[in-house]
């Protein structure tokens, strides 16, 4: 079953996300906002597939927590789904420069999102944890 971890500082926000994700067969966790996202992956025994990730959130903004997702080594293969309402093509463009695998603006249509995370994954699935390190 694919992990999903859903970070948002929205409480109604993760809560739609969650409850579409298991409805298509997603296991799901939840972050409040970046610090609570890096917490709980450092955690983790078993990390998720992907991450939905809002970009304003409080303490650690979504951009700053893609930074440091992508600098540890242990983390860098997991895939990264923006989710946010910051939609301006600069945006994005931050927003790939970062190391986001796809980003989908709020507000979006759940299926599109189930469709996007299970996309990013399949298309991923063969970057490893050690891709890039000789």
């Amino acid at each position: 079953m694919p992990r999903v971890l859903v970070v948002d500082d929205t409480p109604s926000i993760r809560f739609l996300i969650r409850t579409n994700m298991e409805l298509a067969g997603f296991e799901v966790d939840e972050a409040v906002d970046g610090v609570d996202c890096l917490d709980v992956l450092r955690r983790m025994e078993t990390l998720p597939d992907a991450l939905t990730v809002d970009v304003m959130m409080p303490r650690l903004d979504g951009m700053a927590t893609v930074t440091a997702i992508r600098a540890d080594p242990r983390l860098r293969h997991i895939a990264i789904i923006m989710v946010t309402t910051q939609g301006h093509p600069a945006d994005i463009q931050r927003a790939n420069q970062a190391g986001v695998d796809a980003y989908v603006t709020k507000p979006f249509d759940p299926d599109f999102l189930i469709l996007t995370v299970r996309d990013v994954i399949a298309r991923l699935s063969g970057r490893g944890q050690d891709d890039g390190v000789s």
